[in-house]
């Protein structure tokens, strides 16, 4: 059992221990502090704990004391063992390494690294590395039950969001969302995603429609993103959606409000216009476009040029 060390910085301006002789004191010390110290720096004398304070030795500074009543300065009452300026270094090295790895520059979430999400979607990706990648996104992969969808955002990187009912999707501008799959399904979720992604729109008067399209909504209707090439010839009924849309400002709203809605009045309301308003700008198109649009065969028709002049777009 070693002793209470009270050197004096005056014996050792060096700071290296070395050349300090220490007195031992009436409080014994710690067995780890004593070996941690050259052994020609602890003196082995005993001391009688009911026996006086022992003076200094050599090397060492004496307590300063405070009157009786009154309590020390306190840069007077702190004196530092060799040991005790070691300990508080590494302490304050490891704090100084804590803040250096936090304080303004932690990691972006993990949620939103391109590069996982990536590995995640790649279907040449081995099992493993998917699923590694998978759980540090947060996705549970332990539990078979866990589902998840792949989103393709026309602009910015891919993405993955949980399968639940309370998710909200990001407000990315046109997106294309794939259907809830198990995880190591995303790859295939990530397909559909893009291919709902051509189905999208602006949402403006020049180019009318949804901005999200669900992937598992589209049915038979995904079929013509295979016929349809993006920037290649588009068929003649988009040609003549074209030249229809040029003669009049408002008459691609007004066709996609007809498309969409489950009544003429409907697409009046849509587009705020009233039922005789309506009537004739539809009159109008179907000069244009050579074809009626308010028979059931006709607006199928429309339906399929507005998505096919979608699909056709580079």
């Amino acid at each position: 059992m070693g002793q209470e060390l009270v050197p004096s910085r005056a014996a050792d301006p060096r700071g290296t221990g070395e050349g300090i002789t220490v007195a031992p004191s009436a409080r014994p010390l710690p067995e780890a502090v004593a070996e941690a110290l050259p052994e020609s720096a602890v003196a082995h004398d005993a001391v009688d704990p009911s026996g006086p304070e022992p003076g200094p030795g050599p090397g060492l500074a004496a307590r300063p004391e405070a009157p009786h009543g009154t309590h020390p300065e306190p840069s007077a009452a702190l004196t530092l063992s060799v040991v005790d300026a070691v300990i508080l270094e590494r302490a304050a090295g490891a704090i100084r390494l804590v803040l250096d790895r936090t304080r303004g520059r932690a990691p972006a979430a993990r949620a939103d690294d391109p590069a996982l999400v990536e590995t995640v979607l790649d279907p040449t990706a081995s099992e493993q590395a998917r699923l590694h990648a998978a759980r540090h996104l947060g996705l549970d992969t332990g539990d078979p039950g866990t589902r998840a969808r792949a989103l393709a955002p026309l602009v910015g990187p891919p993405r993955i969001a949980a399968a639940h009912p309370d998710a909200e999707l990001p407000p990315i501008g046109r997106l294309g969302v794939g259907p809830a799959v198990p995880v190591l399904d995303l790859p295939r979720s990530w397909t559909a995603a893009r291919t709902a992604l051509r189905f999208t729109a602006e949402g403006t008067a020049q180019d009318p429609g949804p901005r999200v399209v669900h992937a598992d909504e589209l049915g038979g209707i995904a079929l013509l993103a295979t016929l349809v090439t993006p920037g290649a010839e588009p068929p003649p009924d988009v040609h003549a959606l074209e030249a229809a849309a040029a003669a009049a400002p408002w008459m691609l709203v007004t066709l996609r409000a007809v498309a969409s809605t489950a009544s003429l009045r409907a697409a009046a309301t849509e587009v705020n216009v009233h039922h005789s308003t309506l009537q004739d700008r539809l009159t109008h198109a179907e000069t244009l476009l050579g074809w009626p649009i308010r028979t059931p065969q006709g607006r199928l028709r429309l339906q399929l040029a507005l998505t096919m002049r979608n699909l056709s777009r580079p």
